[in-house]
């Protein structure tokens, strides 16, 4: 049975070939996928580790949580914990350690780094073990600072440059004092890092006389245990702690791989539904096959082969195509890991150098993944196959579908499709987004199963609407429509893996585009400045950037908003604080009850945080600042609250003297003349032209957030790009399996007088309808997944609602449109190229 199943598969290479093409392609992208995500992990994790070599143990600040009606809050690291902990007599040396965000602009005045890798810190004394200086001089004062080898190198500064770098916000224009080298993992992924003397970069940071972290080099002889056993004992207990840098290094590593867990998973995802789709093509071949080997199969029982042996024998050779796909899908993942590596770097993203990193973990996932996708696929052709009836086989006589099982069938899809459309409306009736997760995702893989299962019965009435429009292609139109339907499992099988990729298509576009539109709607309808500026990478602003809006030419009005914690009925509650005299002109929010007057004790509420409250109009609460004072605080007025602006808002006046270091987390502005290109250049220029800060207006929020949206649908497009090139080929392989088993009905057309033509018109018909079918149901179950998580996501958006994109959904038909002519190429040539005369004695 082994030679025999071997022999078959050599027999049948071609057909094979577009097996191996489609598990191949899954195998690829699964293996490929590991490959990417374990190289970049390893080469930050390895990078990452370098950055602790000059530290042993690593002391820092530890959070104090609220309590009461105290406000938790990091306590700091003065100067004498830092010369308690150099006297430890385990440790060689210490080292206060600040930083904090600081962006540098190169010299056509953009910034470096995209500002998320932008980071600045403290050159500690001389000579700090930590940067060596490849040239210059240590800084001294605000007028030096010192920068990485990598930023010198690609904006091309040198020592004795002047440079622009900003904080929070003002521009900042020292001069380079020096280029030191690092390991430190941001600049090796393409940011920055500015380096000022100690007492500088705490006055700029915010810390004056206090520390982020000391890091206590170990003396000779002394190991990291027991240096932080040691310090464990002198420092305040409660308020700090202490790591070891094996740990730091232990810690950070898992960081890089929990980060790149997500982006592993979420390719993984599309490389499941390349394989799920694939399956069907899997199965669909083997039909095929053992369809071609229906009499050499009952030959087989005849002599005396078992049923368990002909099953045996279809799995051998599903094991053998799936070793086969599963060795060239791993070399083809390895190829594709390397390749998404190159393609980082030709986006501007920096990845620290290292080999690529083949788990044996990835082998085996790519080989156990290859074979049993096969072989499940095909354990079903060959269990009916083995079932037929030897006698039966060989008179060609084994029976199609009885009425029964199509009932059954029938049955168990109308329950799966009811019970996941029920499971997807209970999930949107849910308040907690989180928790409506798994129950959305269940009822989507019911409803997906339960419509795959229903497929052959919906196929005939959705197929027989064509027939008015293939009736205009005559003989050829009328033989497309009826061979569609003539095996419709073999037809639901193969729409379907279309039907898959453009669900998750259209879902997505429908989804990202409704919350797109509702986001439109909110910046419009809540906002009245014209502007809004913050920093380029969300971090907070100086208090100086709204003084120097304010005195900039042709502003009416602004407004900063600032976060701040409190404690608020035993419960943390942020306060916002912005200009109580202004706020009204510049935010358009509907007042539900009382008045939009915020000044003095007297705030306003959104909704959401009034009802959780049971506070209206005229309620008065108290309210303990982070400094510990408390206030009893009025409520003006209950406004609609959203994504945007919510919360609870008091005048800055009332806020800013409870705070020990007051920061923006962005300024409204109103301009006189409106939103303009002129305008916008005035703010940019009266702040400096300084890259680190953006200045936006409606129009550039909407396009911002879309430019969002357009990224993960363009991602989401090329990966399921794949899925609907394995579509294409479980149509060529519907096909060929269709021209087989109508030779004979062929060649008799060909005898009749139906030319070349005309048979190739009917294959790409046929074609052309299937892809349609598998296209239309995909589109209808992408808008009902797409209105279903919009409902979800949009509960917390007033402004929601469903918009559908009819342009793109007709694009996504037109795909399905262009899959089913494409497929039909080599199929169709095949049909018209029968010789008319054996394809009629054929059997």
């Amino acid at each position: 049975m082994f030679r025999t199943a071997l022999r078959n598969v050599l027999a049948h290479k071609a057909r094979l070939l577009m097996t191996v093409l489609a598990v191949m392609l899954g195998v690829a992208f699964v293996s490929g996928t590991l490959v990417f995500t374990n190289t970049i992990s390893d080469a930050f994790q390895k990078s990452s580790a370098k950055g602790f070599d000059h530290v042993d143990v690593a002391v820092r600040a530890k959070f104090q949580q609220s309590k009461g009606d105290r406000v938790g809050k990091r306590p700091e690291l003065t100067q004498a914990l830092l010369d308690e902990s150099a006297r430890v007599p385990g440790a060689g040396s210490a080292i206060g350690v600040v930083h904090g965000f600081t962006a540098i602009a190169d010299k056509d005045g953009k910034l470096i780094g995209g500002g998320f890798q932008s980071q600045g810190g403290n050159y500690w004394g001389a000579n700090d073990p930590r940067y060596p200086l490849k040239s210059g001089a240590a800084p001294h004062g605000e007028g030096q600072v010192l920068i990485d080898s990598e930023t010198a190198r690609r904006a091309g500064y040198k020592v004795g440059d002047p440079i622009r770098i900003s904080v929070d916000g003002p521009v900042l224009t020292p001069t380079v004092s020096g280029v030191f080298t690092t390991d430190d993992g941001n600049v090796a992924a393409g940011g920055s890092l500015a380096l000022f003397d100690t007492t500088t970069a705490q006055k700029l940071f915010g810390k004056p006389g206090t520390y982020d972290e000391i890091d206590v080099r170990a003396k000779a002889g002394t190991s990291q245990a027991a240096l932080k056993a040691q310090l464990d004992r002198v420092l305040p207990k409660g308020t700090t702690e202490t790591t070891t840098a094996r740990q730091l290094a232990d810690d950070q590593a898992r960081m890089i791989s929990d980060s790149m867990s997500g982006l592993r998973q979420g390719l993984l995802v599309f490389a499941g539904i390349a394989l799920f789709v694939g399956t069907f093509i899997i199965a669909n071949t083997f039909t095929m096959l053992v369809a071609q080997r229906t009499k050499e199969l009952a030959l087989l029982r005849a002599v005396g082969a078992s049923r368990r042996q002909v099953t045996r024998s279809v799995l051998i050779e599903a094991l053998l195509v799936g070793a086969v796909a599963a060795v060239t899908g791993l070399v083809a993942g390895i190829g594709i890991g390397a390749g998404l590596k190159s393609l980082l770097g030709s986006m501007g993203a920096t990845v620290p150098d290292g080999p690529l990193v083949v788990t044996p973990g990835t082998v085996a996932a790519a080989l156990a993944v290859g074979v049993l996708v096969t072989m499940l696929a095909a354990w079903l052709p060959g269990r009916r196959a083995a079932k037929i009836p030897p006698v039966a086989a060989m008179s060609s006589l084994h029976a199609q579908a009885t009425t029964k099982s199509l009932v059954l069938r029938n049955t168990i899809g109308a329950l799966f499709s009811a019970a996941g459309v029920a499971v997807v409306l209970v999930a949107t009736a849910m308040d907690d987004i989180e928790a409506a997760q798994a129950p959305m995702g269940l009822g989507a893989v019911l409803l997906i199963i339960g419509v795959f299962i229903l497929t052959p019965l919906l196929s005939r009435p959705l197929i027989a609407a064509a027939a008015p429009v293939l009736r205009a292609f005559g003989v050829s139109g009328k033989l497309a429509r009826q061979n569609s339907v003539r095996n419709p499992r073999r037809t639901a099988a193969t729409a379907s893996a279309l039907m898959i990729g453009l669900t998750l298509i259209t879902g997505m576009t429908v989804m990202a585009g409704s919350l797109q539109h509702a986001i439109d709607r909110m910046a419009s309808s809540a906002i009245r400045a014209d502007y809004v500026v913050s920093m380029a990478n969300g971090n907070f602003l100086s208090p100086d950037v709204d003084r120097k809006l304010r005195a900039a030419e042709g502003v009416t009005a602004t407004s900063p908003l600032r976060n701040a914690p409190s404690r608020i009925d035993g419960r943390t509650e942020f306060l916002t604080g912005v200009n109580g005299e202004s706020i009204g002109e510049l935010t358009d929010l509907r007042v539900d009850d009382g008045s939009f007057t915020v000044g003095g004790t007297k705030v306003v509420v959104d909704a959401k945080t009034a009802t959780s409250h049971d506070w209206k109009a005229g309620s008065v609460f108290t309210a303990a600042f982070e400094d510990g004072k408390k206030q009893r605080l009025t409520v003006a007025g209950v406004y609609e609250g959203n994504e945007m602006i919510r919360g609870i808002m008091l005048d800055n006046a009332t806020l800013a003297p409870h705070q020990p270091d007051p920061t923006d987390m962005q300024v409204m502005v109103k301009t006189a003349d409106g939103a303009s290109d002129a305008t916008k250049d005035r703010l940019v220029k009266a702040l400096g032209s300084n890259p680190a800060i953006k200045v936006q207006d409606k129009k550039d929020i909407s396009n911002g957030i879309a430019q969002m949206f357009t990224l993960m649908l363009n991602l989401l497009y090329g990966l399921l790009a794949m899925a609907v090139i394995v579509a294409v080929l479980g149509v060529i392989n519907t096909l060929a399996m269709s021209v087989f088993e109508r030779s004979q009905e062929i060649g008799m057309l060909r005898a009749i007088g139906l030319d070349r033509k005309g048979i190739k018109r009917m294959v790409r018909l046929e074609s052309l309808v299937i892809s349609l079918f598998g296209g239309v149901l995909g589109i209808g179950l992408g808008v009902f997944f797409g209105w279903a998580a919009g409902e979800l996501l949009g509960s917390s958006l007033s402004t929601y609602q469903l918009v559908l994109p009819w342009s793109r959904l007709a694009v996504f038909l037109l795909l399905a449109a262009a899959v089913g002519v494409l497929a039909a190429l080599w199929p169709a040539r095949r049909a018209a190229r029968l010789n008319m005369l054996q394809a009629i004695k054929s059997e």
